[in-house]
C-alpha cells in the first residue's frame, strides 16, 4: 500500500499547480465547495493511479485544486466508505494522500444525523472529539513507520489550535456553529432509535457513517485535522418520521451559501496562519509546526 499511495502521490504532485496548503474532504452533497476554488484544476478520481472511486450519491469523484484567497488548497469532492465493501486501507487512501502531497492541515466534513435534541436539521457542528464505533480501524496490520507511530495519540485527534480558529471563524463570518462529538459507524443501515439513545449516553451529539477512519489516519501521519459536520436531518427516535437520504442531500443544497462561506474563511485563514500572512480580522492565527514527514510521508 506504501508503494500505490506513493505513486498516487508523485502522480498528482507532476499535475498539480502548487503544492497544496490545506486539503479539504468533502462529505455528502457537500462539494459545492469545490466549486469556489479559483484558478482550479479537476482530476477525477479514475485517472489517479490506485485511488478507489467513489460511488455514493452526492459524491462527485474528482479532487480540486486550486486557491481559496492566496492559500493554495486541494479539495476531494467525495469519500468511499467502509460500507461500501473498500478495506479500511482503501478508505484512507485519499486522505494519506492529502499527507503526502504537502497538505499540513485537512479539514474533513461530512452530513450527520443529529442525536442532540437541541440541534436542527441544517445546523454545522464544530467536531471536538469522536467515538469509533465502526468495529474497525485503519491502523490494524503490519506497520510502515514511513506513516508514524504504530500507537499515536488520539488525544488531540481534532487540533484545539484549529478549532479555536474555526469559533473565531465562524463568528467573524455570523455563522453559528455548534460543537460536539461525532460518532462513527459503519452503516449503512440508519441507527435504530434504541442505538441513538445508547449513543447519546455516551455522549455523541451527532452520527455518521464516515470521517473517524480519515481522521486516525491523517493523525498518525502528523497532520492537522479540523472537523464540521452538516447536521442534515435528526436521529432515529428524535422526530417521528422515518430516516432517507434524499433528506440529507436536501439539507446540504438548503444550507450550501453558509457552508462554503465558513469553510473558504476556515481554510483561507489557517493557511494564510501556516506562512505567516493573516487574513483580514484575525490577526496571529496558526503557527503550530507541521510535524509530519512530507514524502514519508455519507453521510
Amino acid at each position: 500500500m506504501a508503494t500505490a499511495l506513493k505513486k498516487a502521490a508523485d502522480w498528482l504532485n507532476e499535475r498539480l499547480p502548487e503544492p497544496p496548503a490545506v486539503g479539504v474532504i468533502l462529505g455528502s452533497g457537500l462539494g459545492e465547495f469545490a466549486g469556489a476554488l479559483r484558478e482550479a484544476v479537476t482530476i477525477p478520481y479514475d485517472d489517479i493511479p490506485g485511488f478507489p472511486a467513489a460511488a455514493v450519491v452526492g459524491h462527485a469523484g474528482k479532487l480540486v485544486a486550486g486557491r481559496v484567497g492566496a492559500v493554495p488548497a486541494v479539495a476531494l469532492s467525495g469519500r468511499v466508505h467502509y460500507y461500501e465493501g473498500h478495506p479500511m486501507d482503501q478508505v484512507v487512501f485519499p486522505a494519506r494522500v492529502l499527507g503526502l502531497v504537502g497538505c499540513r492541515d485537512v479539514v474533513v466534513t461530512n452530513a450527520a444525523g443529529g442525536i442532540s435534541r437541541a440541534f436542527r436539521a441544517g445546523d454545522l457542528m464544530l467536531i471536538e472529539d469522536h467515538i469509533n464505533l465502526f468495529g474497525a480501524n485503519p491502523l490494524i496490520g503490519p506497520h510502515d513507520p514511513d506513516f508514524g507511530p504504530r500507537f499515536p495519540d488520539m488525544s488531540d485527534a481534532y487540533k484545539r489550535d484549529l478549532r479555536e480558529v474555526a469559533l473565531r471563524v465562524a463568528k467573524r463570518e455570523r455563522i453559528p456553529l455548534r460543537r460536539g462529538v461525532y460518532v462513527g459507524v459503519h452503516g449503512p443501515s440508519y441507527e435504530t432509535p434504541a442505538e441513538i439513545r445508547a449513543f447519546r449516553a455516551l455522549g455523541a451529539h451527532a452520527v455518521g457513517m464516515s470521517t473517524v477512519p480519515e481522521v486516525i489516519a491523517l493523525n498518525q501521519m502528523g497532520v492537522g485535522v479540523v472537523g464540521i459536520s452538516c447536521i442534515t436531518n435528526m436521529a432515529a427516535g428524535v422526530l417521528k418520521q422515518k430516516l432517507v437520504h434524499d433528506e440529507v442531500l436536501e439539507t446540504t443544497t438548503r444550507v450550501k451559501e453558509r457552508f462554503v462561506r465558513l469553510l473558504s474563511a476556515l481554510v483561507e485563514t489557517i493557511g494564510c496562519g501556516r506562512t505567516g500572512e493573516a487574513p483580514p480580522d484575525e490577526p496571529g492565527v496558526g503557527g503550530r509546526p507541521a510535524t509530519h514527514r512530507k514524502g514519508s510521508r455519507k453521510r
